[in-house]
């Protein structure tokens, strides 16, 4: 239950007597009905108010939605008021100073604000304040826009209205204020004010409807200790409030921690177990020293120069016997981005795919066209020289808000990466490194180690020093196939 919620059955209960007992001394609601006419009777013939179609309104046609206690009574809205306006239906002309004038913006957090009003003259609040004369008490309600708004008029500062503005005037020795702002709050009149506000765009809750809203009439003195029995609960409703958006803010971040979690474990060897059978590290390190040399050989990839040394400072937990740990470099044989130069865009019907890190989707893809730019085919061979690319590979992001991020080329389509992203080609399972990439340790060595005052980005030569802990190859496909099988039940906890 939200904390908007759990307001709104607080207001329902108490406006259907189940907040309070009802106590036979307190008289009962009809009696206080009779006395609410009287009174505006009594008004009108003195000639304190002028008679309202709206207030006195009694023709009940909606049907009753629930129980109340013998002791209260159904009547409309306008039936217990005195007076129900609202302001001038004409845009007057404003003044730099004067008298304040209020719309709707002015109470749209149901509370009165006087601090950022309009003004106009006091020769146009004096003609306007003769139909519609608003004083502290009363209360104001929301009819144009967000409608049922309640607010109560808590100055003696004198101002005028606005249409978006209904005026209820009413006897204080009869109905309580706080109980009237609360029962315009609960859901049954929240209701009527949704289904009787009509329009397209700019829509409005007449005054004929608001005056035949149905409400509940309880005896006055019960409608007292209903609204401090009210204001008892409200501070519980705020610490309620304020715990559940603690909550709502770990929901939110529980998935994400917990992906974390899974790649930590994995990166660790605790995800899956070891299998002597499938041999050790050590052995397909060896593997792939030799491939690299025999590529060298071969001028299809160059020399690199040697790292240092991994030390025991550098490694941050244990892993299995049969794991290793080895530099970034030493199992790749390739680790590049392209010319920090960046190539104009052409139509896509002349030019050739650049993607960058806004391409490396949330979704653990890569986004070959929607709202992708294309560079002219010079362009294009020019970059390809450098770091092209191929099915298989890794984008590793290395520069911005994306940074860390890492998608495997799943597509045979042609692009170029720009320098936002680095080219990662690996000698190992491929998914195994990009989870790696992705996992705590990296991530948090990648925030660390990235460089440049605004935009932050990491260099070439921290990515490939990056340690990785590396477990056999049968043993990274099983890791790849458990994170493949766990990662989706974290993301139904968002949903």
């Amino acid at each position: 239950m939200t904390p908007e919620q759990l307001k709104a059955s607080i207001l329902q209960y108490a406006i259907q007597g189940k907040l309070v007992e009802q106590r036979p001394e307190e008289g009962t609601a009809e009696e206080l009905y009779n006395q609410i006419c009287i009174d505006r009777e009594n008004k009108i013939k003195a000639k304190l108010i002028k008679r309202d179609k709206r207030a006195s309104l009694d023709d009940m046609e909606e049907e009753k939605p629930f129980d109340i206690p013998e002791n209260w009574k159904w009547v409309t809205l306008g039936s217990i008021l005195l007076k129900l306006t609202d302001g001038t239906h004409k845009t007057p002309k404003y003044s730099e100073q004067g008298i304040k004038f209020v719309s709707v913006k002015d109470m749209s957090s149901g509370v009165l604000s006087l601090d950022n009003t309009k003004f106009i003259t006091e020769e146009e609040h004096k003609e306007l304040y003769n139909r519609c004369d608003p004083q502290k008490g009363d209360m104001l309600l929301s009819k144009v826009g967000t409608t049922g708004v309640p607010a109560i008029i808590d100055t003696d500062e004198q101002f005028s209205l606005f249409v978006s503005v209904a005026l209820l005037k009413y006897n204080h020795e009869y109905i309580n204020e706080k109980y009237l702002y609360y029962l315009l709050l609960s859901p049954l009149v929240q209701k009527q004010a949704s289904e009787n506000t009509r329009g397209v765009g700019n829509k409005n809750w007449v005054l004929d409807a608001i005056g035949k809203t149905l409400i509940t009439l309880p005896p006055y003195k019960e409608q007292r200790r209903i609204v401090a029995k009210i204001e008892e609960l409200l501070p519980f409703v705020d610490r309620y409030a304020a715990s559940y958006e603690k909550l709502e803010q770990f929901n939110a971040k529980f998935p994400e921690d917990m992906k974390k979690s899974i790649l930590q474990y994995a990166i660790q060897g605790k995800l899956v177990e070891q299998r002597p059978e499938e041999g050790t590290a050590e052995e397909l390190y060896q593997q792939i020293q030799k491939e690299k040399q025999k590529l060298i050989k071969e001028g299809k990839i160059k020399k690199e120069k040697p790292l240092a040394e991994i030390t025991e400072d550098e490694i941050p937990f244990d892993i299995p016997d049969s794991w290793k740990w080895c530099r970034l470099q030493d199992i790749c044989t390739l680790i590049a981005d392209v010319d920090h130069n960046m190539p104009k865009a052409v139509p896509a019907s002349v030019g050739k795919l650049f993607l960058s890190a806004k391409d490396l989707l949330d979704d653990g893809t890569i986004n070959y066209t929607d709202n992708v730019k294309y560079i002219s085919n010079e362009d294009f061979e020019r970059l390809s020289k450098k770091a092209k690319p191929t099915v298989k590979d890794i984008i590793y992001s290395r520069i911005g808000a994306a940074l860390g991020k890492a998608r495997v080329v799943e597509s045979d389509v042609e692009f170029i990466v720009s320098y936002s992203c680095c080219v990662i080609r690996t000698l190992i399972d491929e998914k195994y490194l990009r989870y790696y990439l992705e996992s705590p340790l990296i991530l948090r060595h990648s925030v660390l180690a990235r460089q440049s005052i605004g935009v932050p980005d990491l260099g070439m030569g921290e990515i490939k020093q990056y340690i990785v802990a590396l477990p056999p190859i049968e043993e990274q496909k099983r890791i790849v196939a458990k994170i493949t099988e766990i990662l989706p039940y974290c993301d139904r906890l968002v949903k």
